[in-house]
Formats: structure tokens, sequence, C-alpha cells
């Protein structure tokens, strides 16, 4: 991608209800798709299979010569993108569990740090993971051969190939998927015309017509969500934007995300100060039709209404994000914006009702949102840990008190509203402005 564009994913809709008839057959499509996909991660989803995964045409081919979408009698347009769409989690599943195996042996205080560095080297080299999780013998190019024999020469690799084989095992997860309701779709497999768009069905030369509530075309490969119950679709596109680059946005921010006010800036200026009563809102709707649902459940199946409620209240709390986000980047111009890198909400508590209401905190939307929208605008965003960074005074470091919302420190005599004082905390955390991390 072109470093002046960024993808971001637009949606579009069916003006009318889909027919049973033309659902069904979509839905045939999704069907397939999940079984494809479940076929992938059953055949190469193990360590057997590590070699084979990247960069994927060894699966491809594999896959090919099985027979499997003769048998489904499915397009080869959507057989391959299940086929790759399963590589891809397959792939995030082996880097996920390579990062929880460092973090492991990082924290692993019974290991020297040569044995750490060279059980580090293993989970950094595919060939050398492959082979020691296959109890082969390890060949590597001659460079980096030569590196791992100087590294083994200092550890006992028959115990540390037992410890890493042993938590593979544990912390591996077998991919499953029960979601027949998703598919990709090619660019030969749609077509645009009639205010909507054709797409392929699995009998040959026929198309389910959906109209569409907009006349945008598009030529890339589509992401198709099945709602059976409601009869309608949602077409996920990925496009890419210009980005806008402002010379006039110069300033550095500091913020503070908060509950009750979305974000506080180091200078004092607030924006989304209704997200407490939207949120406040939505989580106790949320916890008392929960409870409600539970009381009642056997006279109670349906939950077509709850749905459309929930999905009301979601976007006009989404809505009203997007609102505030924006008039903070035209009103502060900002160049560079620093933001605490918070750790995730823990669970218990005394009170599960607040824990609740924290845990429906649309804190990961708003980062979600304010990540994107400066990558559209050029926009720096730095995260800074954010450990103890409300506890501390931004003029002198020490540790202050916290009550009604305001900041004092004994020290110094400082006096300012909590989340002002943590925002310029955050700013000077980015800057490396003498407050360590």
């Amino acid at each position: 991608m072109p470093p002046d564009k960024i993808c971001k994913t637009v949606h579009q809709y069916n003006k009318e209800p889909i027919p049973d008839e033309e659902m069904q057959k979509l839905l045939d499509i999704a069907e397939d798709y999940r079984k494809v996909k479940n076929y992938v991660y059953v055949r190469f989803g193990g360590i057997g299979s590590l070699s084979k995964i990247y960069p994927g045409y060894t699966v491809q081919n594999e896959m090919t010569a099985s027979g499997y979408r003769e048998t489904l009698g499915m397009p080869a347009v959507y057989f391959y993108l299940a086929v790759f769409d399963a590589l891809g989690d397959i792939k995030s599943q082996w880097t996920r569990t390579k990062s929880k195996l460092v973090r492991l042996v990082n924290k692993n205080e019974s290991f020297t740090e040569e044995e750490k560095h060279y059980l580090r080297f293993l989970l950094k080299v595919s060939n050398a993971f492959e082979a020691v999780l296959n109890q082969r013998t390890v060949e590597l190019t001659a460079k980096v051969d030569r590196q791992y024999r100087e590294l083994a020469e200092q550890v006992d690799t028959e115990q540390l190939h037992r410890y890493l084989c042993r938590q593979v095992r544990k912390y591996l997860v077998k991919l499953h998927t029960d979601a027949a309701d998703v598919f990709s779709i090619a660019e030969r497999a749609y077509r645009y015309a009639d205010h909507g768009i054709y797409i392929s069905i699995k009998e040959k030369r026929k198309r389910v017509f959906i109209p569409l509530t907009d006349n945008n075309q598009y030529k890339c490969q589509l992401r198709i969500k099945l709602y059976s119950k409601e009869n309608r679709v949602e077409i996920k596109v990925p496009v890419n934007v210009a980005v806008r680059s402002h010379v006039d946005y110069q300033k550095q921010v500091g913020v503070a995300v908060g509950f009750y006010t979305m974000l506080t800036t180091d200078e004092g200026h607030q924006y989304g100060e209704e997200l407490g009563r939207y949120q406040s809102a939505y989580s106790e709707w949320i916890w008392e039709q929960t409870n409600s649902y539970r009381r009642n459940k056997k006279d109670n199946p349906g939950r077509k209404k709850y749905a459309a409620k929930k999905r009301r209240l979601e976007e006009g709390l989404h809505s009203y994000i997007n609102h505030e986000l924006n008039q903070f980047l035209a009103k502060e111009k900002p160049k560079t914006i620093y933001i605490a890198k918070l750790p995730k909400p823990k669970a218990g508590g005394y009170n599960k009702k607040i824990n609740y209401s924290v845990a429906q905190w649309q804190r990961g939307y708003i980062r979600k949102r304010l990540m994107q929208k400066c990558k559209e605008q050029a926009v720096e965003v730095v995260e800074v840990i954010g450990k103890d960074i409300s506890k501390e005074c931004s003029k002198c470091g020490e540790t202050g008190t916290k009550a009604e919302g305001m900041f004092h420190c004994p020290v110094c005599g400082y006096l300012e509203a909590e989340k002002t004082n943590t925002a310029r905390n955050v700013k000077k955390r980015g800057q490396g402005d003498g407050i360590l991390y």
C-alpha cells in the first residue's frame, strides 16, 4: 500500500429483505466455507504442518489434490479463499502461542540467561522451532547454524527441547469454527449492477441479486456477513483512502481516557463529557435485561427485540464517540498524541454491578477509532506505560492524593483536576521529560 494511503472498512447493506430461497443459497456457501476452514484446521493446524503453512502454496496444492472441493461441489473462487482464510488463522494462532512462550521463558526464574537465550532463539527461528517440535535434527543455513551451535554448547538442549514441546502441547489451541454465516468473495465472483450486487452461488452460471442501499461499486475482495433470521446481509469492503496532512497540526497533546469524560487533554480541555451518561444507560439496560432473561428464560426464548435495542444503543454511543473524536482533532490540531497504554480490566471486586459497567466501557472502541482517525489525518500516536500515572504529581513527580476528581500534591502543593494531571504525566512520559517509566 502506498505510504499516502490507509485502509479502512466501509459497509454496504441490502435495501430489501432477501427471499428465503436466495438466502438459503448464500447460507449453503457459508456452510461449505466453514467446512473447508475446519478441514484445514484439522489437517494443517498441528506441529507436523509447520513447514507447510509458510507461505501456504504447499497447503493449496495438497487441498487441490485432496478432491475435497469436488466432494462439496464448491466453486473454486470460494474454496481457495476459505483455505487461505483458515491458513491466516493458523498462522495467527502460532504467533500467539510463540508470544505466550516467550513471556513464560522470560518470567521463569529457574532458567539461566543462556537457557533463556537458547529458547528465545528457537522461538524466533522458524526452521529450528519446527525441527525441535517434530523431534528432528536442527539444520540451518551456515551463518545461523554457527550461532545455534554456539548457544547449544552452553545448555542442556534435550531438557530445553522437552520443555518447549510440553509448553506447546499445553498452550497451542486447536482451532474450530461453528460460524456458518460469513464468507469472503473475490472480485470475479460478484458484479455490481442495477443498484445492487450479483453474487455467484453453487449452481453454475447462476447468481443471487441483492439490491443495496447505495450505488457504490468496488473492485476488491469482500466479506459477506449473513443474518438469516432477519433476511439481510452486511458487506464489508476494505478501501484505501488518502491520508490528509494538515500544515496547522503542530501541537504535542497528552490525553487521559476516562469512563465519564472520554478525553481530557494536558491543558484541561474535555471532550465527550456526556460519555458517562451514554455508558451508564447502556450498561444498566444490559444488566437489567441479562438478569431478566436469566429469570424468565423458559418463558422468554426470543431475543429479537433485545438485539434490536442493543444495536440502537451501541450505534448511538458509537456515533457520539466518533463525533467527539472529530471535535478533538479539529480543535486541538495535534501533530503528536500521547496516550497511556492501560492494562486490561481485572475481574472480581466487591460490587458486581460496578464491575459490569466497567466491563461494558467502550475504551477499546474509543482507542481503535482514535487510532484510525489519526492515521487518516497523519497524526502520530505514542503509547506510554500507564502504571501509577494518575498518582504522580505532574510538576514534581512525587506521589499525591486524589479526592472528588481533584489531585493534590502534599510536597509542592500542586492542585489540579485529576484527569488533567494524568494527561500532563502522559505527555511527559511520552516525551521522556524527567518521569521514569
